[in-house]
């Protein structure tokens, strides 16, 4: 589903929190100050939560904002990550932080970040492929990652960290 995007000033202090399949990374909108830690194929979101909260317990934030590494449906991941442990689907991330909380896909999370204005096709390289455009403020996310693309593999097989691992930097 389509949604506006719009850059406003924020009066509250958000938590941001980026989930990847390598390393989860947290800041805020005030500080810029970045702190992160490893995931791995084992990370569960109640754990993720955990670990957030102890790496954060000197910040003061007043709402969050989550980047999923896939679809998210009303404030909630729709299904279980790639690169991650189980218990993501449905999780509820509000009840979790105790705090007014938004979800987002990751790469659309990114794409507003980077937004200017106009049209933008947004392709995030790292753990996977993670892809999302905004045309004239309007949102959606593709998830172009996991479509087949050749030899029975996905975009995702040839771009992504196991395809870095498997080729190389050179290729």
């Amino acid at each position: 589903m389509a949604k506006k995007a719009g850059k406003q000033a924020s009066r509250h202090t958000v938590l941001v929190i980026d989930i990847g399949g390598s390393r989860v990374k947290v800041t805020t909108n005030r500080e810029r100050t970045r702190r992160a830690f490893a995931s791995d194929p084992e990370l569960s979101a109640r754990v993720m939560v955990r670990k957030v909260k102890a790496l954060t317990k000197d910040w003061s934030y007043d709402v969050v904002a989550v980047g999923y590494p896939g679809p998210v449906v009303n404030n909630r991941p729709l299904s279980e990550p790639h690169n991650l442990g189980l218990g993501w689907a449905g999780f509820n991330f509000e009840r979790a932080f105790d705090r007014p909380t938004k979800v987002v896909n990751d790469a659309l999370m990114q794409a507003i970040g980077s937004y200017q204005g106009g049209r933008m096709l947004f392709l995030g390289l790292g753990t996977g492929l993670g892809s999302a455009m905004i045309v004239d403020g309007i949102l959606e996310l593709m998830e172009l990652a996991h479509l087949p693309y050749r030899n029975g593999k996905t975009f995702e097989q040839y771009v992504g960290a196991a395809a870095l691992k498997r080729v190389g930097r050179k290729k």
